[in-house]
Order: structure tokens, then C-alpha cells, then sequence
């Protein structure tokens, strides 16, 4: 396995939200790793505002870890 996480650390908020998106990304890639069928499945939620919601708070999840990783971005 590769390693495309090699750090968490980020030079900016905006940066570490992006790593967040990607975190929340991967870990459907690697929990359905067959891309039909992830294709097959973007549909059902892409319109769903639950489901939408969900993911969100996923990202804040990740945001918040990568948010402490970094010092809260407050650099001495």
C-alpha cells in the first residue's frame, strides 16, 4: 500500500479543510473499492440532503483532527 497520508500537517486552515475532503473521499474509496459500483451509488446520494449532511460532519470530524494536529494553525 502506498502511503498518500504521509502527514497531517498543513501550512493553512484552508489547506488542512482540503486534506479533511480528500480523508472523507478516501475513506469511500477504500471501504468501496469498486468504482462501478461507487458510480453506480453517487446518484442516490448526490441528491439527498441527508445524506449530504452526513458527509459533512464527517469532514468536520477530520477537520477537527487535523486542526489540533497542526497547533490550530497558531504559530509562534
Amino acid at each position: 500500500m502506498d502511503n498518500w497520508l504521509p502527514t497531517l500537517q498543513t501550512e493553512t486552515p484552508s489547506e488542512g479543510y482540503d486534506l479533511a475532503v480528500k480523508l472523507a473521499r478516501m475513506t469511500i474509496k477504500k471501504t468501496q473499492a469498486d468504482a462501478g459500483i461507487r458510480d453506480r451509488l453517487r446518484p442516490d446520494y448526490a441528491e439527498n440532503a441527508d445524506s449530504l449532511i452526513a458527509v459533512s460532519a464527517v469532514v468536520a470530524t477530520h477537520f477537527a483532527t487535523i486542526s489540533a494536529a497542526n497547533g490550530y494553525w497558531a504559530r509562534s
